[in-house]
């Protein structure tokens, strides 16, 4: 009896310990934090929870307020009268938002009103398509209107083929008053057809409320202008690229008062600014950008007019992500931080001190509940000598005895930041709970470690930065925990380009690959993406310019579809139906090769979803198909 309590007991013991870690459901029960904004009276921080509902497939989403320095959150219904409305002019007289006017005849009922039932789309021009959405003829508009008499609403773009907020990701931070409430500044790229597909050049615009004149504060700056921000002093702050074209170009902070302007983080070669906010009192900008890694919250103080160099210093600083600033109330910020353990939580900030508290702990006990991972930095040294961070990511209870299956993670972009992001796709503490160690290198092309390595990766795909990846893998497998007859390689966008790239040249490196809207033929890539800036800079330009001979060596050395004789080894390629960024003929034509050589394949393919996975049920199937395809292929 005791043998057989004592087996049993170890038989329970086992079975919660199999359970006692990350898994796809819980990850999709997790609640994902939005900080809305700091009370008008500077006492409460308001949040909300999103949660997803797999039954549903639709997620539900509550409303609180806790108190700036910490407490327990009340749940509220009156978000709007607790946080100031940036839309309503400072002088409390106007009212502005956006909606959409029809301006094009696009849609074979707007040539032929009496087929009212037809499906026909007709295209005389580029941009007919944009993320996920076709061109129907509507862009959204900015309107304004006396709070008084809402009924003399007045589009301030009338009869413009352009969008305010841009499109696909903007919202109302393109639009902004000023602080004499005499003007509406917003950001737009006025341009149409293949002109805007092949330009990145948007421009901030001030329209005058009693004239109805729009003037373009930016016309000489080619790049993204976007996020116009006034500080109380009546200082305009945005975020610029300087070269048009470039998507990933350095992000800089540019001011301007009295018509001058000032760029004041060019002098930082290594500082890609993500986003930034003014204090309260306009002295500093507060801001976030990549480093080592990690994206970390910075203090620049506002120079004025002189010609001095401001300072910046660093004021987080950790193996951790600072996602975005909600407000300041005093010497404190709020903030979102998130790690690869962790999804994102709320945060007050010391200014000075740059010490952190958590004041959301919406997750924590979903977390008490499970193992979490280790993660490690590495530095390696690359095949031309550079020196590259490699983060890894250990299993729960990782034991250096034993030896386990490891995944090469390839970042997409291809120049986005290879932080402690908390993904709830491509999540680590996931795959390490399934048992394998993830090696994720901040290969070429990433910003965080200074401007020339970001852009060594345009016109270079195949190039140095597949040694990177290399490097990584084949440093890791010396270690004695490392399975080398057990290594996958596994990514997205560019990650899956990257799949593709490595499945001709990885010399019996890896047993299997994984790749998501993966760009697999460089040609009709070019021929079907919508954002034509992206390939024009990154490939060199079209295919056919057979005098361009950067392009040239980009489809013929760097084009994934020519090394398909050289593929051996097991494949799963997603592809989503709505991804016009990487359009679906990338993911058929891959599994297709695969397929037709014979080579063990499988094609996941959602329909509805764009380049991303955003519905609970899609998700859980995304999921359950990556794993099941390492049990078959790697365990």
């Amino acid at each position: 009896m005791v043998r057989l309590f004592i087996l049993m007991l170890i038989l329970s013991f086992s079975s919660v310990q199999a359970q006692d870690v990350m898994t796809p459901e819980l990850l999709w029960k997790l609640g994902r934090v939005t900080g809305l904004g700091i009370s008008k009276d500077k006492k409460w921080v308001v949040y909300s929870v999103s949660t997803p509902n797999v039954e549903t497939n639709k997620s539900s989403r509550v409303t609180y307020r806790i108190p700036l320095t910490g407490g327990t959150p009340e749940l509220i219904t009156n978000a709007d009268s607790l946080l100031a409305n940036k839309n309503i002019s400072p002088d409390g007289k106007y009212l502005i938002r956006n909606k959409e006017v029809k301006i094009k005849n696009i849609l074979g009922s707007d040539f032929y009103p009496q087929l009212s039932k037809s499906n026909v789309y007709i295209f005389d021009n580029l941009a007919y398509r944009h993320w996920d959405t076709w061109e129907d003829g509507k862009f959204d508009h900015v309107f304004v209107a006396p709070i008084q008499n809402t009924s003399g609403e007045k589009d301030i773009m009338p009869g413009e083929p352009y969008d305010c907020p841009q499109k696909p990701f903007g919202g109302n931070e393109d639009y902004i008053w000023s602080p004499d409430s005499r003007q509406i500044i917003y950001v737009t790229k006025k341009k149409y057809g293949k002109d805007y597909a092949v330009s990145t050049n948007t421009d901030l615009y001030a329209y005058d409320i009693a004239t109805g004149v729009t003037q373009n504060l930016t016309e000489e700056m080619k790049g993204y202008d976007v996020n116009p921000s006034y500080s109380s002093t009546g200082v305009l702050a945005w975020l610029s690229m300087e070269r048009d074209g470039y998507e990933a170009d350095k992000q800089d902070i540019i001011t301007m008062k009295d018509g001058i302007k000032m760029n004041l983080t060019r002098f930082r070669d290594d500082l890609h600014i993500n986003s930034f906010a003014w204090s309260n009192d306009g002295k500093y900008i507060y801001f976030i950008a990549p480093v080592n890694g990690t994206q970390q919250l910075f203090e620049l103080k506002y120079p004025g007019k002189t010609k001095m160099l401001p300072l910046i210093r660093q004021i987080t600083n950790g193996d951790f992500d600072v996602t975005n600033i909600i407000g300041q109330s005093g010497n404190t910020l709020v903030v979102g931080r998130a790690d690869m353990n962790h999804a994102a939580e709320i945060y007050s900030v010391d200014i000075a001190k740059g010490n952190m508290q958590q004041l959301t702990t919406v997750n924590n006990e979903a977390y008490s509940k499970i193992a979490l991972s280790k993660t490690e930095r590495r530095m390696m040294t690359t095949t031309d000598g550079k020196q590259m961070l490699v983060w890894v990511i250990y299993p729960p209870g990782f034991d250096a005895s034993k030896k386990y299956p490891t995944l090469l993670y390839c970042q997409g972009g291809p120049q986005s930041a290879l932080t402690q992001f908390y993904s709830f796709r491509w999540n680590f503490q996931l795959m390490a709970a399934n048992g394998y160690i993830v090696v994720a290198p901040n290969r070429r092309g990433m910003p965080g470690h200074g401007t020339a390595w970001n852009e060594k990766i345009s016109k270079d795909w195949g190039g140095q930065v597949m040694q990177d990846y290399l490097t990584a893998i084949d440093e890791m497998s010396k270690e004695s925990f490392v399975d080398k007859n057990r290594l996958g390689a596994v990514g997205a966008s560019y990650g899956g380009y990257s799949i593709f790239y490595l499945a001709g040249i990885h010399n019996h490196r890896f047993k299997t690959f994984i790749a998501h809207d993966g760009v697999f033929d460089l040609k009709s890539m070019y021929g079907t993406t919508e954002e034509l800036w992206f390939v024009n800079w990154d490939m060199g330009g079209p295919y056919w310019d057979k005098q361009n001979k950067e392009a040239q060596k980009t489809y013929d050395q760097f084009n994934p579809s020519n090394l398909v004789d050289k593929w051996n080894t097991p494949i799963l390629i997603y592809q989503g139906g709505r991804d016009y960024r990487v359009p679906i003929e990338q993911g058929l034509e891959a599994f297709q090769a695969a397929q037709l050589k014979g080579i063990k394949s499988k094609l996941v393919y959602l329909p509805d979803e764009n380049h991303w996975v955003l519905q609970a049920q899609n998700a859980q199937v995304w999921q359950a198909e990556f794993y099941k395809w390492l049990d078959e292929t790697l365990k």
